[in-house]
C-alpha cells in the first residue's frame, strides 16, 4: 500500500464514518473531503474544483428548477382528482403506480413524494385504506422508475459522469430502462401482494396515542364575548357537539387539575385537540381566539386573502429543536401557528414551550401570495393548501412541453442533458412558471455542492490506486468463481454503502471500484456500473436509507422496523434480478 492510496483511503473511511453518525450535513462533508484531497496534493487544484462544472452538477441544479417549474404551474394539480377517483385499494394503488411510472423518471424523486403524499393520505382514507398501506409503496416504487432514466436520480448522473471520466463512454438517456422495467414490474407485484401484507394497517381509530390523520392540537383563548363565559367544558358539551377533546385549561399560565369541570373564565386559554372544520366552528360559534395573532401586515399594506395550510417539518431541517414561540415570531412568512401535529405524542403543553421535531406538522394561517415562497422553502414540506388559489393556466401545458423536450432532446442525442436542461430551466424562468428571482431558492443547493464535493473523490479513488487497492482485497478474492459472482458483490457492496451513508457518496466511492473490477477481470465495466447504479439508487431497508423514506415514515405513523420488514425482501428480489438480468442485457 502506497502513502497516497492511504491517504485516499483514510479520507473516504471518515466520509464514511460521518455520513454515517451524521456528526455533520452532507455538503460540509463534502466540502471538507475536497479540501483534504487538493490539500494533501492527491488532486490537482484543477480536478478539486472540477465538479463544479461538471455536467452531472449541472444537470441536477437544472432539474430542480424544473421540477419547481411543474408544481408552480399548476401542471401536477390534476393528479388529486385523478386518484379520488379509484373505488378500491387495489385500483387505487394501481393508478398511483401508474402515476408514478409516467413522473418521477423525469422529475426529482422529492418533489414527487412530497406532492403525492397529502394526495395518497386524502384519497386512501376516502376509500377506507390506511395510508400506512400506501406510503411506504409510494416511496419506494418513486425510487424504482427513478432509475429507468439517466435524470431519474442524481445518483445516476453522478455513477455516469465519474464513469466517462474512467473513460467508460457513459449511458444514454434510457440505457437503464430494461432492467428498470423488470425491476418495477417485479417491486410493484411484490408490494401489492406479500408487501401489502406486511405493511401496518395504521388507522386513525387506533391513534389515539400514535397520529391521528388531521388531528391538530391548537390553543383557543376565551373572549370577553365568548358564550363560554361562567360555564364549564362539561356543562357546553364540547366533545359532543364538536368531537374536540380538551386537554388542558391554561389560566395565569398555571395549568388546572380539572380542566372540564372548571368554570372558564376571561382569558383562560384552552389546550384543544381536534380536526381543523371542528376546531374552526368552535372557535367561531363561542367566539374564541386562537392564541396566535393572524393580523398580517406585508410592506405596511394589509394582507389580502388568507390560506390555511399544513406543512411538515422536512427532514434535516433548520427548524427542527428550535421553540415554536421563535418560529412565530421570526417567521418571514408572516405566518401564523394555529396548531401542532406529532407522530407518537399528545402534546400537553403550552405551544409557546414546544420545540419542532422532524415530523411534526403545523397548522399554519397566511397571506395567499407568500405561499410560493412558503414552498420554496426546502425546511418545510407544504402537505396541503386549503382556499386553493387560481385553477392553472397556459404555465401548466407550457410547462409540460418543456420537460418533454428536454427529455427528448436528451434521449435522440442531439444535445448533452445539462445543456437541454439548463435551457428547460431558462424557459420556465422565463415564462413565469418560476420567479427569476427565485431560480436560486428552488435548487437545492446542498445536493449540488454535496455532488461537487464529492466528484474529486472518485478521481482520487481512480488515480492513486486505492480502487484497485480496494478490489484486490474484496471482490477480489472471489474473482475465481467468475463474474457473475463478482457481480453478486459488488451489487451487495454498493447496496450496504447505499443504505449506511449518503446514495451520491456511496456511487463515488464505488464507481470506481466497479471500473477497476472490470479491469482485473478483463471484461467490460458496463455490468458493474449498472450494478453499482441500481444498487445505490434504491435503499428500501431503512427510513434513512433515502429522503423519501424519512418523508414517508413521519408521516405515515410507521415503525423503524416496518421499513426492515418490507425493505429486505424488496431489496433482495433487485438483487436477484439484477444478478441475473444485467449479464443479459449487459454481457460482459
Amino acid at each position: 500500500m502506497t502513502l497516497e492510496i492511504a491517504l485516499v483511503l483514510t479520507i473516504a473511511a471518515g466520509a464514511m464514518v460521518l455520513f454515517v453518525t451524521e456528526a455533520l450535513r452532507a455538503d460540509a462533508i463534502a466540502v471538507l473531503v475536497l479540501v483534504s484531497l487538493t490539500l494533501l496534493g492527491l488532486v490537482s487544484p484543477g480536478e478539486a474544483l472540477s465538479g463544479f462544472g461538471n455536467q452531472a452538477t449541472i444537470a441536477v441544479a437544472s432539474m430542480f428548477i424544473l421540477a419547481a417549474g411543474l408544481q408552480n404551474s399548476g401542471a401536477l394539480s390534476g393528479l388529486s382528482t385523478l386518484l379520488g377517483k379509484a373505488r378500491s385499494p387495489l385500483q387505487f394503488l394501481l393508478m398511483l403506480f401508474g402515476l408514478l411510472a409516467l413522473i418521477a423518471p423525469f422529475v426529482n424523486n422529492t418533489a414527487v413524494v412530497a406532492v403525492f403524499i397529502p394526495i395518497v393520505i386524502a384519497a386512501s382514507l376516502k376509500i377506507g385504506l390506511a395510508p400506512s398501506k400506501a406510503l411506504i409503496p409510494l416511496s419506494y416504487v418513486s425510487q424504482m422508475v427513478g432509475v429507468c432514466t439517466l435524470i431519474g436520480t442524481s445518483t445516476n448522473l453522478i455513477v455516469n459522469s465519474v464513469a466517462r471520466d474512467l473513460g467508460h463512454p457513459g449511458f444514454s438517456m434510457f440505457q437503464f430502462l430494461p432492467l428498470g422495467a423488470i425491476c418495477f414490474v417485479a417491486g410493484s407485484l411484490y408490494l401489492l401482494t406479500l408487501g401489502r401484507w406486511l405493511l401496518p394497517e395504521v388507522r386513525s381509530s387506533d391513534l389515539d396515542n400514535l397520529y391521528d390523520f388531521g388531528h391538530y392540537i391548537t390553543e383557543l383563548k376565551v373572549a370577553e364575548d365568548s358564550s363560554l363565559l361562567g360555564s364549564s367544558v362539561e356543562q357546553a358539551h364540547l366533545g359532543k357537539e364538536y368531537a374536540v377533546y380538551v386537554l388542558e385549561l391554561l389560566r395565569d399560565g398555571e395549568k388546572y387539575w380539572s380542566p372540564r369541570s372548571e368554570q372558564l373564565q376571561v382569558g383562560d386559554v384552552l389546550l384543544i385537540r381536534g380536526t381543523w372544520p371542528d376546531l374552526e366552528r368552535l372557535q367561531q360559534e363561542h367566539k374564541l381566539e386562537f392564541n396566535s395573532q393572524i393580523d398580517f401586515q406585508i410592506k405596511g399594506k394589509k394582507a389580502g386573502k388568507t390560506v390555511v395550510a399544513e406543512v411538515m417539518i422536512a427532514p434535516q431541517s433548520r427548524m427542527a429543536g428550535r421553540l415554536l414561540a421563535a418560529l412565530n415570531r421570526g417567521w418571514r412568512y408572516n405566518a401564523s401557528v394555529l396548531g401542532v401535529q406529532r407522530r407518537g405524542q399528545v402534546i400537553r403543553e403550552k405551544l409557546n414551550s414546544l420545540r419542532l421535531q422532524v415530523g411534526d406538522i403545523l397548522l399554519m394561517a397566511l397571506p395567499e401570495e407568500d405561499m410560493s415562497s412558503l414552498r420554496r422553502d426546502k425546511s418545510v414540506l407544504v402537505l396541503s393548501q386549503r382556499q386553493s388559489s387560481e385553477q392553472p393556466g397556459w404555465r401548466a401545458p407550457f410547462a409540460l412541453l418543456v420537460m418533454v423536450l428536454v427529455v427528448g432532446v436528451a434521449a435522440v442525442g442531439w444535445l448533452p442533458i445539462a445543456i437541454t436542461a439548463m435551457t428547460g430551466a431558462a424557459a420556465m424562468a422565463l415564462a413565469g412558471c418560476v420567479q427569476v428571482d427565485d431560480v436560486y431558492d428552488s435548487t437545492d443547493w446542498s445536493i449540488v455542492i454535496m455532488m461537487a464535493g464529492l466528484l474529486p473523490l472518485g478521481i482520487a479513488m481512480s488515480s492513486s490506486g486505492a480502487a484497485e487497492f480496494i478490489v484486490q482485497h474484496t471482490v477480489g478474492l472471489v474473482s475465481d468463481m467468475g463474474p457473475h459472482v463478482v457481480l453478486a458483490v459488488v451489487y451487495l457492496m454498493a447496496l450496504l454503502f447505499g443504505e449506511l451513508m449518503s446514495n451520491s457518496a456511496a456511487a463515488v466511492l464505488l464507481t470506481p471500484v466497479g471500473f477497476s473490477t472490470a479491469q482485473m477481470l478483463g471484461v467490460d465495466a458496463t455490468p458493474f456500473l449498472i450494478a453499482v447504479t441500481f444498487s445505490a439508487s434504491t435503499s428500501f431497508l431503512t427510513p434513512v436509507g433515502y429522503q423519501t423514506n424519512m418523508m414517508v415514515y413521519n408521516a405515515g405513523g410507521y415503525r423503524f422496523t416496518d421499513f426492515i420488514k418490507v425493505g429486505l425482501p424488496l431489496n433482495a428480489i433487485f438483487w436477484v434480478l439484477g444478478v441475473l438480468f444485467i449479464p443479459v442485457f449487459w454481457p460482459f
